[in-house]
């Protein structure tokens, strides 16, 4: 006896989304990012891939990251260098990973294993280990928020050293008359 068979289709699964490829892929890259017709940042790496199609689109820098930001005079404010980063376009957010370090005009060295540059607050954070040394002092904490400039800054759950006129106390605090009866 022959029998009807009907012939089976064999498809595969749709590709996600999150597994596209890049975009672009560029390498060797030494670029100047411009607002508003002001040369602001310089950015070195050796690769860079953008993908617009993964949700939420980014740009991605694997092979490590340098960027220098300059002053309106093209005078260098500060450098920013990391392993690994990202930038979300859409949140104009950097997550920066690996050996992240910072170092401004003003002699601030901030280190970590990551940090977030929120471009819309013009701040940076970190929720893991920090460390920010500037010629005054030394300070250490698992908490940091500061400007874009790193002028004003906050590190809590902190260690650190201190100048004794970082505290408000306008009396000495080792005298006999401050102890307690």
């Amino acid at each position: 006896m022959v029998g009807c068979v009907q012939p089976q289709e064999h498809t595969a699964d749709a590709v996600n989304p999150e597994d596209s490829l890049s975009m672009m892929t560029s390498y060797g890259v030494n670029t100047l990012i411009s607002d508003s017709g002001v040369i602001k940042y310089r950015i070195v790496t050796e690769r860079w891939d953008v993908n617009t199609v993964r949700q939420p689109s980014r740009w991605e820098f694997m092979k490590g990251i340098f960027f220098e930001q300059f002053d309106e005079q093209f005078h260098v404010q500060a450098y920013i260098q990391a392993d690994s980063a990202w930038y979300f376009d859409q949140q104009r957010l950097w997550k920066l990973r690996g050996r992240v370090s910072v170092r401004n005009i003003d002699g601030l060295v901030y280190t970590s294993e990551e940090l977030y540059w929120d471009g819309i607050h013009h701040e940076f954070y970190s929720n893991v280990f920090s460390r920010v040394v500037t010629p005054e002092r030394t300070l250490e904490g698992t908490y940091f928020r500061s400007d874009e400039q790193m002028t004003r800054y906050t590190v809590s759950n902190s260690e650190g050293s201190f100048l004794a006129s970082d505290f408000d106390d306008p009396e000495p605090a080792d005298t006999t008359t401050n102890q307690p009866q």
